[in-house]
């Protein structure tokens, strides 16, 4: 490792097999459901490689996974890989120079090119089943080294339990799901306007857009108006003004109110539109009336919808003007004017508009610069465009206020951490305008499971779709053979065509509580997890993956999928951006592991608290090594003491001892209480607060008194072991490593263990409890003679006597001839309760103490043959 070799090091490897030969993490499936922890674990997207916020949101989950399993509850925490979709593909495509052309035969012996062509044009086109022979190759090896990592960083999650989202279980049980929607209508197919990725050429759902400011330009353009002044409208679109069907303003502009139920002619092309009203104009943006074209942005596409306009494409999948000249275009000046955008882009078609408005005189200003946010792909690299074609869509609440009513009340039905992250949800699915889209068209997926009869003419029936048997599922319409025809009917005029989409990933992915559980496969296994405990994912993906998986199980099974969700923040970088593979601005966890160790960088990703976005700081995870370290050797100390017999065993004798033991006390309950709350960061923080204090202070105060003998060595040897043991295990979550081996350490040479030290892995004992610290206490019921403050007092003198020596540049060890305390009573009585371990830990000869008033207080250190000192 990067960091200097220490006793912490190695440490993953070792204990890593240990607990895969001891299956220290295997699911008992005997468990009922009252007794098991269930979690949804969020399968990584398989497109290369883990990021370090991977590792900080599943660090997360682990501890609480770890803290569960601790609590006695059986966990079933299984880790899945989603390795369908369109950043797998973009992977296999740039990895092996290839590019999928389902009209390309099938070449069983087909090899990549060695060296990868440096552009896409140049991939070589392989067939769809080639190309997802690529996608299964790449994926699985990726997988292997993604699950590497994940052991490596101690994620106790049982791999036996591992699925894939493309596998064909979670095919059969996506495709099952989808055609029980389809039953019940809750899944319809529509000829209709989609959001469209020109890039990927593949529809696009509402839920995977994203916001990117570009520059444009506002265009003011007259139409015109018979027997009367023309109407200006402001475009930033102009290349679609031969797709306009209408103009609109707001019903209650009393300037365009005489204007509604009447008609214009657009400038250019000659055609004659409407003018009508509706809401959603806005009165105040540029002239207050706009065109409507087929289609420019979402809004053109509610208007059209509730407006009932005519359909007039100009746009194709390619993202350029079709070639074709529109049939509404009914003059020679429109046709010549059309063909001077034709087949073209759409920054070269709006060039030549812009042209064409300028030679006609209706262009009426220059064009005015803006930058405003415009509609892309989350994984995209150009705008999208807005296409009519045939999807098929799940009903989300987007067209039904009452669905949405019931999705919003789920919502408010289940535990959030934060809570605040619930309006998240809300807002998402009150702001929805259309239903879930969830095909693709794409190849490496989970297929639509349908086939359609085709007509004399060869034409689809799609209101007469042919449904595939249960028994039949998983089934590849593209080259499966519907019951009742032949293969030589495929696409022939009275035969059939299979559906060529596939699904969503997100559509696969909302079903991961059905897939993990055995949904419909394994009905034992399902009643004993699902509904699941816990949901944990980023707060990002609430209006993809957590809504989209609350939408399957509404209807599904009229219940929440779980009844926790947990949201982690993101990671940022210097600059405070988030960190993600498409922003290049990534870290490689394996060097962080490497160089740090695993309970180091769990350290860093354990202190930050759910919700929160965290900068990425590896001066984190050097404190979470010294931490590791001072775990392993304050353990090898405090388990020192007996001999390979056993170990001397007696009552708390000594007020300080009674003091630590009360702080433990009050540690494990406030810790307890935090993981209960999901807060793991608070429980991390206190437990850590209290180890230091241990070490720096308690253990420094007794470490004389626990060589000797007697009562008092026993009493300080029991509260060494006790706080190490209750230690051990509360920091066990965070750093599995160094706790799993200084709990290896409490074994004698005669095979027994010592008291408050069970057998086998630490990830299975008990976790602590307030009530056995208190059993070694006198009394459970009332507060221990050695107060709190006992301990907090002697440290306070002890550090006084410290500072001394050093301010002196004398050794810790060096002795004191006299040390006087003054001090208000109630603390001089701590002091005095405490006498024999000061002086011992402080190599103190005399001590005495002086009752003064609090603003008095000071420690006098004499050193031997020096002046005294005050402090």
């Amino acid at each position: 490792m990067g960091s200097p070799k220490s006793a912490v090091d190695g440490l993953e490897a070792r204990w890593g097999e240990t607990w895969e030969r001891e299956g220290t993490y295997r699911f008992d499936r005997t468990r009922e459901r009252a007794e098991i922890y269930s979690i949804d674990t969020p399968p990584p997207t398989v497109s290369g490689s883990l990021h370090v916020g991977h590792v900080f949101s599943y660090t997360q989950t682990d501890t609480i996974a770890r803290y569960q399993r601790m609590c006695g509850r059986e966990v079933f925490y299984p880790m899945g890989w989603d390795d369908n979709g369109l950043p797998t593909e973009r992977r296999v495509e740039n990895f092996y120079g290839i590019r999928c052309d389902p009209s390309v035969p099938y070449e069983e012996s087909f090899t990549p090119p060695a060296k990868v062509p440096s552009k896409r044009q140049d991939f070589i086109a392989v067939s769809r089943r080639k190309f997802v022979e690529f996608c299964e190759e790449l994926t699985a090896t990726d997988e292997k080294v993604f699950e590497q990592l994940w052991r490596t960083l101690g994620l106790s999650v049982d791999w036996s339990l591992t699925y894939s989202t493309v596998s064909q279980k979670s095919q059969k049980i996506s495709q099952r799901a989808f055609l029980r929607n389809f039953e019940r209508g809750e899944a319809y197919s529509s000829e209709a306007p989609s959001l469209w990725d020109t890039t990927f050429q593949t529809a696009v759902a509402q839920a995977e857009l994203e916001d990117r400011d570009r520059p444009a330009a506002y265009h003011d353009l007259r139409f015109h108006r018979e027997g009367g002044e023309g109407v200006t409208i402001s475009t930033t679109r102009p290349e679609l003004l031969a797709a306009c069907v209408a103009l609109v303003a707001h019903p209650d502009d009393e300037r365009y109110q005489p204007l509604f139920g009447t008609t214009v002619t657009t400038p250019v092309f000659g055609v004659e539109v409407p003018i009508v009203a509706h809401r959603l104009a806005q009165i105040d943006k540029g002239t207050g009336i706009a065109m409507i074209c087929t289609f420019g942005d979402l809004t053109d596409v509610i208007w059209w919808r509730e407006l009932e306009l005519p359909t007039r494409p100009i746009v194709t999948k390619t993202g350029r003007i079709t070639s074709e000249t529109p049939a509404w275009l009914t003059t020679d000046a429109g046709r010549e004017a059309f063909a001077q955008i034709a087949g073209k882009s759409m920054f070269g078609a709006q060039q030549s508009t812009v042209e064409l408005l300028k030679e006609s005189g209706d262009l009426l200003a220059d064009p005015k610069p803006i930058t405003h946010p415009v509609k892309f792909f989350e994984k995209g690299d150009r705008p999208l465009e807005i296409v009519t074609s045939r999807q098929w869509y799940i009903r989300n609440g987007g067209r039904s206020e009452q669905v949405r009513d019931d999705l919003i009340a789920r919502g408010q039905a289940l535990d959030w951490t934060p809570e605040h992250m619930r309006h998240r949800y809300e807002n998402w699915v009150e702001g929805l305008n259309g239903d879930w889209l969830v095909s693709r068209q794409r190849f490496f997926g989970v297929p639509i499971p349908l086939w359609y009869p085709l007509d004399a003419d060869g034409e689809p029936q799609y209101d007469q779709p042919i449904v595939p048997g249960d028994a039949q599922l998983p089934v590849d319409p593209q080259s499966h053979v519907p019951n009742g025809y032949t293969a030589e009917q495929r696409n022939q005029p009275g035969g059939f065509t299979g559906d060529p989409d596939v699904m969503d990933t997100w559509a696969t992915s909302s079903l991961t509580p059905q897939i993990a559980t055995g949904w419909s496969e394994d009905d034992d296994l399902f009643a004993r997890t699902f509904p699941m405990d816990l949901r944990p994912q980023g707060h990002d993906i609430i209006r993809t993956w957590l809504f989209s998986t609350m939408v399957r199980s509404h209807y599904e099974h009229d219940s929440l999928p779980w009844t926790h969700t947990n949201l982690s923040g993101w990671i940022l970088d210097p600059d405070r951006k988030k960190m993600s593979k498409s922003k290049g601005n990534v870290v490689v966890p394996s060097d962080l592991l490497e160089q740090h160790g695993a309970d180091a960088v769990r350290y860093w990703a354990s202190s930050a608290r759910l919700g929160v976005d965290t900068a990425f700081d590896p001066g984190q995870m050097k404190i979470g090594r010294r931490l590791a370290m001072k775990v392993l050797n304050a353990s090898k100390f405090a388990l020192g003491f007996g001999s390979g017999s056993g170990v001397a065993e007696g009552s708390i004798t000594e007020p300080v001892d009674e003091a630590l033991l009360t702080q433990l006390v009050a540690l494990v309950e406030e810790a307890t209480k935090a993981f209960e709350a999901y807060d793991y960061s608070k429980a991390l923080k206190q437990t850590e607060e209290f180890f230091w204090q241990f070490c720096d202070d308690y253990l420094e105060l007794v470490k004389d008194r626990a060589y000797g003998e007697g009562e008092g060595a026993v009493s300080a040897q029991t509260t060494l072991r006790t706080a190490v043991s209750t230690v051990l295990r509360l920091l066990a979550p965070f750093l599995p490593y160094v706790t799993e081996e200084a709990w290896s350490m409490a074994t004698l040479e005669n095979g027994q263990r010592l008291p408050g030290f069970a057998g086998g892995s630490i990830h299975r004992s008990a976790w602590p409890s307030p009530v056995e610290v208190r059993d070694l206490l006198k009394s459970s019921d009332e507060p221990a003679t050695g107060e709190v403050s006992v301990l907090v007092v002697a440290a306070d003198v002890l550090r006084q006597i410290r500072k001394a020596k050093s301010d002196a540049k004398k050794s810790v060890r060096s002795e004191v001839e006299k040390v006087v305390v003054h001090d208000t009573t109630a603390r001089i009585t701590a002091v005095q309760a405490v006498l024999g371990d000061l002086k011992a830990a402080g190599t103190v000869a005399e001590l005495t103490t002086v009752a003064v008033d609090e603003a008095d207080a000071k420690v006098e250190v004499t050193l031997k043959e020096t002046e005294p000192t005050a402090g």
